[in-house]
């Protein structure tokens, strides 16, 4: 095939930023999605429904023309109470869907996050009344990085067991040990799923420090090891509807990332929908490739979601291009760099209208 034509996809996980920033990448979106769920761990942090409502504003200002929409979410903190969840849900039009619980310190400006979940239940319970999601970074804190992800499950065990009708969202799954978890538990009829990312189809933790240090592979969860990683990919092409595509694209400016203190994120934006397309041509040997592409980006997360499928739709033709990074002038009127995922390489898809 030189070209696919699919529903426009929805990103379940994104990182825009704020400002020049957020202007810079914001294009990468709404040329390869209809919708995308926006994380709110800005600077400051995005918790009340009157940021919600200022946030989603500037983000829809900073549209190039475009009918993409960004879906809200909230951050969780300790003092987060069951009244804010009525204020989100009622006083403010619903324009909260989901709600986003980081453990306290695991990843970006997560340093206010929660560190008592079972405290945090009347306000699960409200979450669950009103049908609104809960997002999960679901890494235990203090453990070993290799097993943050695998020792916080039995959290999410609970949480399910306690609030039968709350959707829950394990965000960016990583190991073998949350495949099978989510797979296990949406079996017997728990309300989860999961999000799988680009760039843990594609990494294992020898891509960050098997040979030289690669601070532009690190991000929160750190990639596993190679068994982690096909569990990820056999889970993705075997059509499961409990997991679908959520980028967690993370920019950082590249001072940022190569430094001594490197920060975690991976900017995936501008090759998402090229490098899957490529990904699963190149990993099902049938024409089947490309309904199973469409499920996973564009159908099993609106699903999950409650959400109409995308009527419009995308085209990707078959062009080589090389990856190169983003260039945006700053508030001082400099030049920033973020560095792309792949970048350098040469991708075998392309979105159409960048041909054009």
């Amino acid at each position: 095939m030189d070209s696919i034509t699919i529903r426009k996809p929805d990103d379940f996980h994104v990182h825009f930023r704020q400002d020049e920033m957020l202007a810079a990448v914001l294009p990468y979106h709404e040329q390869q999605f209809a919708r995308a769920l926006v994380m709110p761990n800005t600077t400051p942090a995005v918790q009340s429904a009157l940021e919600v409502v200022g946030y989603r504003a500037n983000i829809l200002e900073s549209r190039n023309g475009s009918e993409f929409q960004p879906l809200m979410t909230a951050k969780l903190t300790q003092s987060t109470s069951p009244d804010d969840i009525l204020y989100h849900a009622e006083q403010y039009g619903g324009k909260t869907t989901a709600f986003k619980a980081y453990p306290v310190g695991v990843t970006t400006n997560s340093s206010d996050g929660v560190s008592d979940f079972k405290a945090l239940y009347p306000v699960l319970e409200e979450l669950e009344s009103f049908d609104l999601v809960l997002c999960i970074h679901a890494e235990l804190p203090g453990e070993f990085s290799m097993d943050r992800e695998a020792k916080f499950l039995p959290q999410v065990d609970d949480i399910l067991t306690t609030f039968p009708d709350l959707r829950v969202v394990v965000e960016h799954v990583t190991t073998l040990e949350s495949v099978d978890f989510v797979r296990r538990a949406s079996e017997f009829g728990h309300k989860i799923a999961a999000t799988v990312t680009l760039h843990h189809l594609h990494l294992t933790l020898d891509d960050i420090v098997g040979g030289s240090l690669n601070p532009h592979a690190f991000c929160k969860p750190i990639a596993k090891r190679w068994a982690d990683r096909e569990a990820l990919r056999q889970v993705v092409l075997s059509g499961n509807p409990s997991f679908f595509l959520g980028s967690d694209s993370a920019p950082h400016v590249i001072e940022r990332k190569e430094c001594d203190c490197g920060a975690a994120g991976i900017f995936t934006a501008p090759v998402l929908m090229p490098a899957l397309t490529q990904f699963f041509e190149e990993n099902v040997p049938s024409e089947a490739w490309v309904t199973l592409l469409e499920k996973f980006t564009s159908v099993y997360g609106a699903n999950f979601y409650k959400l109409p499928l995308n009527k419009s739709t995308l085209t990707l033709v078959r062009d080589e291009w090389k990856v190169d990074d983003l260039r945006f002038v700053d508030d001082t009127g400099g030049i920033d760099i973020v560095k792309s995922f792949l970048s350098g390489q040469t991708l075998t898809w392309q979105v159409a209208s960048d041909r054009d």
